[in-house]
């Protein structure tokens, strides 16, 4: 699969909009854009074009590792993100191979990262979403927030905040995510999984 390099990339953090979401553990997508756009300079501002929050930045070092980013949010609540991506991904020209999906994951440790490109959806709405609205072929980066304790129910695990615990190291792991789509755009996927899928 080519792809031109001067292409954008399309980075898309997953996660539900509203206060009440904020800080929820699906909501980590939202946290590592959020980041992201600060490093970037820019603001998120609603998209005309899409249900979707977006930043227009690059991502790189001056030169040829440079890389024009359009940085989103859903705003369509997590199981229907395939519409706004989808329509982002048309509006701005991305190639399916440059569209990166950042998003929870339960079958992963909390903290750790797993970089890959396609693959399934393992049960995560945002990502069957996407799937089913352009294929599985774009990049994901799996933030670890670990499986439910006791009997708690997954949709009960994933809609609550993070424990005191995970949020005295919350931000060391958002900032290595962040660090991670940029290796990845920068850099490619085999360095960034070098890097940093732990």
């Amino acid at each position: 699969m080519t792809t031109d390099a001067a292409a954008p990339w399309l980075i898309v953090g997953l996660g539900n909009p509203g206060p009440d979401y904020a800080g929820n553990r699906h909501n980590v997508g939202f946290m590592v854009a959020d980041l992201l756009a600060e490093r970037m300079g820019g603001k998120f501002k609603r998209a005309t074009k899409a249900q979707a929050q977006v930043v227009e930045g690059r991502i790189g070092p001056p030169g040829p590792g440079n890389r024009r980013v359009i940085l989103a949010k859903p705003m369509s609540y997590m199981n229907l993100s395939g519409g706004p991506v989808t329509a982002l991904r048309d509006f701005y020209k991305v190639p399916v191979a440059h569209v990166v999906a950042v998003h929870d994951e339960l079958d992963i440790d909390y903290g750790v990262l797993r970089l890959k490109l396609g693959g399934g959806d393992n049960g995560h709405n945002g990502l069957k979403s996407i799937t089913k609205a352009m294929g599985a072929e774009y990049h994901r980066v799996r933030f670890g927030i670990g499986r439910p304790p006791g009997r708690m129910q997954v949709a009960d695990f994933v809609l609550k905040d993070f424990a005191a615990a995970e949020r005295k190291e919350l931000g060391y792991f958002v900032d290595r995510a962040a660090d991670s789509v940029e290796c990845l755009v920068t850099e490619g996927l085999e360095r960034a999984q070098g890097t940093y899928n732990s």
